[in-house]
C-alpha cells in the first residue's frame, strides 16, 4: 500500500513539474533588444514563425533562375524586337492553366450580386468579355458569339475577348476572394455574415484585402477572432480581431505575370536540366546554353509532334494552325483535335507543370510594349510599366476607398522624389525610352502604333502559325482591346528563399532546398 501511495505521489509530482515547465515554455527572443516576442508580460509583440509561402488556389511554384530571354529562332517578321540577353527572375507562382470561361463567369456572378443589386450596373458591364470578337465578315462564327463563353460544353475552355484592363481587374478581384476565404477558414471572419452582406448588394462595401488591412473595411469577426484561444493578441493580451499581413495568413496579390516571368516559366527548363550525382543527390546544371524553341523539351531536336513510339506518336504537342485552311487536320486523323481553343488542360504540360504555354490562346503579360528590349533594362526581374503610387489621403481616414471598394492611389509627387537615388519620377513607363533622356519618340497614330497603352502578349494561339509558339516571340495590342485568340493567366510573387522549403507549399513541381541538407 505504501509503495502504491509513493508511486501515485511520484506521478503527481511529475505531472506538476510538466505543467510548470509548459507554463514557463521558452519564449522567442529578439536578438536585437533581448525582449521576448509573443509575451503578454513584455508588450506582446506578435512575430509569426518564418515559414514557406503556401501556394494559393490554382497556382504552381516556379523556381527562379538565370536564362537567355529573347528570340529563339530566325526573325521572319524582320523587326528584331526581342534581342537575346541574359537575365534572372526570382521564384514566383503562376497559374497552372489559362483562366477558363467558368472562372470568369464566377467573377461576373459575384459582380452581378454585389454591384448589380446595388444599382451599379456599369461595374458589371465593364467586366463582360466582348463576345463579338468572334465575328468575321466572311465566316459563319455566330454560334461562338452566342455560346462560346456561356455554354457548359465550353466551361473549361480559355476565356477570350478580355482586354488587358479587364484581366488586371479580374486579378484584383481574385486576390480579395481568396484572402476573404482564408480569413473565414481561419475563423477571423464570420462566414454567414460575409456571404449575406456581399451577395445581397454590398456595392462599395465589399471585402478588399488592402482596405481590410488599413481598417477601412468593417466585418463581423469569426469564432477564432473573439475566442480566448485566439493566438493573435494585442499589447494587453486581449484577442486581436484584425489580422495583419505579417501574421502569415493572407496571400499576396494575384497579378498578370511580367514578360520575363512568363517567358521563363514557358520554357520549363527544369525538365531538361542535365543531372550529376552528388553524394546520393542530383543537382541541375546551367542550361541557358541549351536554348529550346518551344515550351516543351527538345528531346534531342526541335519538333511540333510526339516523336517517341507510343499511341501519341505523330500527334501535335499544342493547339496551333499548321497552314492556310488547316486548323485541326482531317477527319479520322485530327492533328491537334481543336478547331478553336481547346480545354485548358489539353496537351502535355511543360517542365514546371504548366499547360498550353505554347498555343491554344495568346496570353496577356503585364509589360508595356517597346520594340527595343535591351536599352537600359535591369537584368534582375526586368519589367516596363511602373507607375509608383501612394495612398490618396485627401479624403481622410474612413474615406480612402473608391466606388469598387478598393483603396484609392495617386502617383507620387516628383517634387518629393528629388532627393531619392533609386528613382526620380513616379511615371517610369517611358524611362530611357520615350522620355527626355532618350532619343525615342512614339507618335501614336502618326508614325507608329505603339503607345504607353500598348501591352505585350505572348505564346501563340489556335489561329497562329508555329513561329508564334516560341516563348521568345512577342506582339502587342492596346490594353483596352481584345481578340478571339487572346486570353490570360495570373501570377503571384513568392517570398523568402528562392528554393522551396516545404512540400506543403507546392501543388506542381517540387524543388527541395538542398542547402538545408549540407
Amino acid at each position: 500500500m505504501q509503495l502504491l501511495t509513493s508511486t501515485r505521489n511520484l506521478v503527481l509530482l511529475l505531472a506538476v513539474a510538466g505543467s510548470l515547465a509548459s507554463c514557463h515554455k521558452k519564449k522567442d527572443k529578439s536578438t536585437a533588444t533581448g525582449w521576448n516576442y509573443n509575451d503578454k508580460d513584455q508588450g506582446n509583440f506578435s512575430v509569426a514563425k518564418p515559414k514557406d509561402v503556401n501556394t494559393a488556389p490554382g497556382l504552381v511554384f516556379v523556381q527562379g533562375g538565370t536564362f537567355t530571354m529573347g528570340a529563339a529562332q530566325e526573325d521572319v517578321m524582320g523587326d528584331w524586337n526581342n534581342i537575346p540577353r541574359r537575365i534572372t527572375v526570382n521564384s514566383f507562382f503562376i497559374d497552372k492553366t489559362e483562366v477558363a470561361n467558368v472562372h470568369y463567369r464566377e467573377y461576373l456572378y459575384w459582380l452581378e450580386n454585389v454591384f448589380g443589386q446595388a444599382g451599379m450596373d456599369s461595374v458589371v458591364d465593364q467586366a463582360r468579355p466582348d463576345t463579338l470578337v468572334w465575328r468575321s465578315e466572311l465566316a459563319f462564327n455566330e454560334p461562338y458569339v452566342e455560346y462560346y463563353f456561356r455554354h457548359p460544353s465550353y466551361n473549361y475552355y480559355p476565356v477570350v475577348g478580355v482586354s488587358w484592363v479587364q484581366a488586371t481587374e479580374y486579378c484584383k478581384w481574385r486576390t480579395g476572394r481568396v484572402n476573404e476565404l482564408a480569413l473565414i477558414n481561419k475563423g477571423y471572419l464570420d462566414k454567414k455574415s460575409q456571404i449575406k452582406k456581399e451577395l445581397n448588394g454590398a456595392g462599395q462595401d465589399n471585402f478588399d484585402t488592402k482596405a481590410y488591412l488599413m481598417g477601412e473595411y468593417q466585418a463581423t469577426p469569426g469564432k477564432t477572432a473573439t475566442s480566448k484561444s485566439n493566438p493573435l493578441k494585442d499589447a494587453q493580451g486581449r484577442p486581436r480581431t484584425l489580422v495583419k499581413f505579417e501574421d502569415g495568413i493572407l496571400f499576396s496579390d494575384y497579378r498578370l505575370p511580367t514578360e520575363a516571368e512568363w517567358e521563363y516559366a514557358a520554357y520549363g527548363y527544369i525538365m531538361q536540366n542535365p543531372q550529376r550525382k552528388q553524394k546520393g543527390s542530383s543537382r541541375g546544371e546551367e542550361v541557358i546554353s541549351n536554348k529550346q524553341i518551344y515550351a516543351w523539351k527538345n528531346d534531342g531536336f526541335d519538333n511540333l509532334r510526339y516523336t517517341k513510339k507510343s499511341a501519341f506518336q505523330g500527334a501535335f504537342l499544342s493547339n496551333f494552325k499548321r497552314g492556310a485552311g488547316d486548323n485541326m487536320g482531317v477527319a479520322g486523323g485530327l492533328n491537334d483535335n481543336a478547331a478553336i481553343p481547346a480545354e485548358v488542360t489539353s496537351f502535355i504540360p511543360n517542365g514546371f507543370g504548366l499547360y498550353n504555354m505554347s498555343g491554344n490562346v495568346n496570353e496577356w503579360v503585364a509589360d508595356v510594349y517597346r520594340p527595343i528590349t535591351n536599352a537600359g533594362d535591369d537584368d534582375f526581374n526586368p519589367y516596363r510599366g511602373n507607375v509608383f503610387q501612394k495612398v490618396d489621403m485627401t479624403g481622410g481616414a474612413g474615406n480612402l476607398r473608391d466606388d469598387k471598394g478598393r483603396i484609392k492611389y495617386v502617383p507620387e509627387s516628383d517634387s518629393a522624389l528629388r532627393n531619392r537615388r533609386n528613382y526620380q519620377k513616379s511615371y517610369a513607363t517611358n524611362y530611357l525610352d520615350g522620355d527626355s533622356s532618350s532619343n525615342a519618340v512614339y507618335n501614336y497614330g502618326i508614325t507608329t502604333l505603339i503607345s504607353d497603352k500598348s501591352r505585350v502578349y505572348k505564346g501563340g494561339s489556335w489561329d497562329d502559325r508555329a513561329y508564334w509558339l516560341s516563348p521568345g516571340a512577342r506582339r502587342f495590342l492596346e490594353e483596352d482591346l481584345s481578340t478571339s485568340t487572346l486570353g490570360f493567366r495570373c501570377a503571384m510573387s513568392h517570398f523568402g528563399a528562392a528554393e522551396s522549403t516545404s512540400k506543403k507549399a507546392q501543388n506542381g513541381t517540387f524543388f527541395p532546398n538542398r542547402r538545408n541538407k549540407r
